[in-house]
């Protein structure tokens, strides 16, 4: 029995090889339903896809809240996740600790380094990305205090630093000289090809926190210093306690869930373009889910922010129209293996905006750049259609506190 790829991602398995099926963005039972919209030719690797058009969120948002108003219901906090939270922390800490009579280059130390550290601190990065919505807890407050505790496990202290930086992800996705989340010219020279590719999977975690710091610094509030308190008072008290071990054991299971692991093919597979499809953003529907706060509904969790990740999978039922007829990817590893050796995927596939009042590379023009209009951070407002995204008035928020 062969199966329809035609409306998966870039990652179907390596059984399909290069005779990859045409996708099909049309719903079966569409009036051209025998008809597919592959025909782009592969993406220059040479550059990034430079977009005029806006983020497909918003408009998709606006479509589905005209379709189906009830999506509001959907909206609010989780009081799960506290506990969801509040568990796999002590799991780490456990872990940590049995493991301080061995040594951190045994095999036992490392297997559980990864099998077990990755898979919980990467669920702890997908609960400090979930509690950066406010979507734990009624209040901004709690929410801050909650993801300082997520961070524990991880050992090194960035919760509220990116909660900044993920905002603006959200709010100028795309946009270079904001989004952090996109790859840099440098890496774009240094990493395109085969080699570098492997270095990009393998350090993942390494890159995505240091490029915003080179991108877009943010300026220091309070909330970063009691970040870097907390995290430091706990990492003392843990090597005080019951040495270094434990302490290595939990940045090595930082490093691991932000490498080659099953659960990090999220970050490739999120917004990397595939099959010369303008598509930004590729949502993944499968059993991996359970463990990451169900952020492979990626598409869904774009287009409204405010719905936690217990509700995307009813938003999707409630919407299939919208989100049924766009391809996906069914595998986060295959996500990996594939974008590490497909030369038609690299470092370039990402779709770049560029802001208001930005200069206009000459090489830019002739792809039709300079029609684009792209807000900056002080022309944005809030979501005009009431979909009550808090995230979008954050700062605003922080500075009444």
């Amino acid at each position: 029995m062969s199966i329809n790829f035609s409306l998966f991602g870039g990652a179907e398995s390596l059984t399909e090889g290069r005779k990859r099926s045409p996708r099909r963005v049309y719903a079966p039972n569409e009036e051209h339903q025998d008809q597919y919209a592959f025909t782009a030719p592969p993406q220059d690797p040479n550059d990034f896809l430079w977009l005029m058009t806006e983020e497909p969120h918003r408009s998709r948002r606006t479509a589905i809240m005209k379709a189906h108003p009830e999506v509001t219901k959907l909206m609010g906090y989780e009081p799960l996740t506290k506990y969801v939270v509040l568990f796999v922390v002590s799991i780490q800490i456990i872990f940590a600790i049995y493991l301080r009579h061995h040594s951190p280059l045994s095999p036992l130390f490392v297997l559980c380094a990864y099998a077990v550290g990755g898979t919980a601190n990467h669920n702890l990065f997908l609960a400090i990305h979930e509690i950066t919505h406010n979507l734990a807890f009624r209040g901004i407050t709690p929410n801050k205090l909650l993801a300082m505790v997520a961070n524990l496990p991880i050992g090194i202290p960035y919760s509220v630093s990116f909660k900044k930086y993920h905002i603006e992800h959200h709010k100028f996705m795309g946009q270079d000289g904001v989004d952090t989340d996109l790859p840099t010219r440098l890496e774009l020279m240094c990493l395109n090809n085969v080699l570098g590719k492997v270095i990009f999977a393998t350090f993942q975690i390494l890159f995505y926190a240091l490029r915003p710091t080179f991108v877009r610094a943010q300026k220091l509030t309070r909330w970063h210093l009691l970040n870097v308190v907390v995290q430091l008072v706990f990492d003392y008290v843990l090597v005080s306690a019951f040495g270094a071990r434990p302490l290595i054991y939990l940045v090595m299971s930082s490093f691991f869930a932000g490498s080659l692991h099953p659960l990090a093919g999220h970050f490739i597979a999120e917004h990397y373009l595939w099959d010369g499809l303008e598509q930004e953003t590729y949502s993944y529907y499968g059993p991996l889910n359970i463990l990451a706060y169900n952020v492979g509904y990626h598409n869904e969790h774009h287009d409204f922010p405010s719905i936690p990740w217990t509700k995307l999978p009813a938003l999707r039922k409630l919407a299939p129209e919208f989100y049924d007829t766009i391809p996906s990817h069914p595998s986060w590893p295959m996500v990996i293996v594939n974008f590490i050796r497909d030369p038609e995927v690299g470092m370039f596939a990402r779709a770049k905006r560029l802001g208001k009042g930005h200069p206009v590379d000459p090489a830019l023009l002739a792809k039709g750049v300079t029609g684009m209009v792209c807000a900056t951070s002080k022309d944005v407002k809030p979501d005009e259609s009431g979909s009550e995204d808090r995230e979008l008035s954050e700062e605003e928020s922080d500075k009444s506190e």
